[in-house]
């Protein structure tokens, strides 16, 4: 039969059970959109930039497990896309990344957008594809959605000439979808090894990740069972539920609050799950394990990349997890079923976080917003399920040590690629795929600076978010890494933006947090207005004088890692520049 490509990729795309696909209609895919129009179950959103739209389709599967999809120009699209693209890639998230392509069917050069796309996307991607003829468009997208769900996940991208879109051809017959992903066969000798290991331990620990997300019962079974604290990493932390009592924060280093220090200084066995020890959750990698290391993931060249395993397993952590929650199980069914055995430890840990959130909470914030006060405020108002979704910056480390994410709840940030600008559009996207839970967005006011515009694409569709703009007039996380060993700051004071006129113009409404007392009356007012289906922009007028624990601890590590020279050279300017600040002010 004669379809043509955008037909073709529409089809393929409705049996895949695509909900959305995002991105700006050009020359180059306008025969697609117009398909999407006339489809059913797909929903095709318009975004203001294309980084954005990234974003969107990296939230989508983050906060449910569905295919995001972008559909964009090439050249520009896909290079303003790329941010995104590439933030998915990095922190292991699937994609289809599907854009048109220069005409096949001319001979004439220097056609618009007429660059490598290939070459542009072979570095972010798991894989890239550039349709040929017709009968290649279905099985492409078909293969392209089981290549970024295969192994560890990411971005795959499709490009389709605008031909092929445009004109209809013979597709021959169109092949079926098979939904099935194959997984890494278990290896049951390993882990049995792991259970041996991790029951003879004097001072277990667990260390969790993203890629453990799927299995947080089972995690809880192992650590109780064991008696053992549980770290997360950035990314992960909603893979084991910040209320348990085993839970401790984010990291175990140097860079981790108190109470994930105190919990593993004694670590002699870890069980490490769905994690690349990478430098964001190791606090550029001063939070080093023990020897006897038990590490899971589905990537076999994360294990052992930054530290070597004792037993490494190679395997989906649904699988490895429970079998291993059984093992243990079995391994430790000698009687002992009291868990009273971890209830010292459990009140160590909680004394610790009392103490934290105290000294927090007792800091002088002045005429601000003290951060303690404002977190302890918007754990007590959302509900354990909220999704919390923050981007990068100094707000991203003081939510992930002043903010707990409850069981049921779901955290969503840029780890690894680090980008800037996710959580306006993030914070779309997963409402997009959970209308009906709390989505709230932290978000710097640097990093709101990036995607605000994309507050019209949520107003357009009647999302209710909310999105807490921690307003301090400048980049402050690089402030405080320049201020510390440089005493001085370059290049991170912001220009000035009225947050009310903002929200007024695009049609959002707006609450402002001035300082402590307006807390609890501006979150419960953003609520509300957030279930009555508004977009809300919350000025935070936050206090960020006191350094998180991430940023004291992860300066530190890298100034002990310099040679003695530089260390001193460092350590001396610092001290010089100090002083003659001191003496200016005097």
């Amino acid at each position: 039969m004669k379809k043509t490509a955008a037909w073709l990729v529409r089809h393929a795309l409705e049996q895949i059970g695509v909900p959305y696909t995002f991105g700006i209609p050009g020359v180059h895919n306008i025969e697609l959109y117009d398909e999407l129009r006339d489809s059913d179950s797909i929903l095709p959103l318009l975004v203001t930039h294309e980084g954005g739209a990234s974003f969107m389709a990296d939230a989508v599967y983050r906060a449910s497990g569905q295919m995001g999809v972008l559909v964009v120009v090439p050249a520009a699209g896909l290079t303003h896309a790329m941010s995104g693209v590439g933030e998915a890639y990095l922190d292991g998230i699937p994609m289809l990344v599907i854009s048109g392509g220069v005409r096949s069917d001319m001979t004439q050069g220097f056609q618009l957008h007429d660059v490598d796309q290939q070459a542009l996307m072979r570095t972010l991607t798991k894989a890239t594809f550039r349709v040929e003829s017709y009968d290649e468009v279905v099985a492409t997208v078909y293969r392209a959605w089981r290549v970024a769900l295969e192994g560890e996940p990411g971005p795959v991208y499709v490009e389709i000439p605008a031909n092929l879109q445009l004109l209809a051809g013979e597709s021959g017959p169109i092949p079926d979808f098979d939904r099935s992903i194959p997984r890494p066969e278990l290896d049951t000798d390993a882990i049995e090894e792991a259970a041996r290991l991790l029951g003879s331990a004097v001072h277990p620990g667990l260390f969790v990740g993203w890629g453990a997300r799927h299995v947080s019962a089972d995690l809880v079974r192992i650590a109780e069972r064991l008696g053992a604290p549980v770290a997360t990493t950035l990314q992960g932390l909603a893979a084991f539920p910040g209320n348990h009592p085993l839970h401790t924060g984010m990291g175990f280093g140097p860079s981790a609050v108190p109470a994930a220090r105190k919990a593993f200084a004694d670590c002699d066995v870890m069980l490490a799950v769905g994690t690349r020890f990478a430098e964001i959750c190791t606090g550029s990698y001063g939070a080093v394990p023990p020897e006897r290391l038990v590490h899971i993931d589905i990537n076999p060249d994360a294990i052992g990349r930054n530290y070597p395993a004792a037993i490494a397993i190679h395997a989906d952590a649904r699988d490895a997890v429970p079998a291993l929650a059984a093992a243990l199980a079995d391994e430790r069914s000698n009687g002992d079923t009291d868990d009273g055995r971890w209830q010292p430890l459990a009140q160590a840990i909680a004394d610790d976080k009392v103490a934290w959130r105290s000294e927090w909470l007792a800091h002088d914030s002045g005429d601000r917003v003290n951060p303690g006060r404002f977190f302890a405020a918007l754990r007590d108002y959302l509900e354990d399920d909220a999704i919390i979704v923050a981007d990068d910056g100094n707000h991203t480390f003081l939510t992930a040590e002043l903010m707990p994410i409850h069981d049921g709840g779901d955290y969503l940030s840029p780890t690894d690629f680090n980008c800037m600008g996710y959580c306006i559009p993030a914070t779309i996207g997963a409402k997009l795929v959970q209308p009906e839970r709390q989505v709230v967005g932290i978000v710097g006011d640097g990093a709101f600076l990036m995607t605000a515009m994309e507050a019209v694409t949520a107003v357009s569709h009647r999302l209710g978010v909310a999105w807490f703009v921690f307003n301090d007039g400048e980049l402050s996380q690089i402030a405080q890494a320049q201020e510390m060993p440089y005493q001085r700051t370059t290049c991170t004071a912001l220009g000035s933006l009225d947050f009310r006129l903002f929200a007024e113009s695009v049609g959002c409404a707006f609450v402002a947090i001035e300082n402590d007392e307006a807390i609890a009356e501006g979150i419960e007012r953003a609520l509300a207005m957030m279930a009555d289906g508004f977009p809300v922009v919350v000025d935070v007028r936050i206090d960020y004088s006191k350094k998180t624990q991430f940023t004291v601890g992860t300066v530190k590590t890298n100034i002990k890692r310099f040679d003695r020279r530089n260390k001193l050279r460092i350590v001396s300017r610092a001290l010089w520049r100090k002083l003659r600040k001191q003496k200016s002010r005097s």
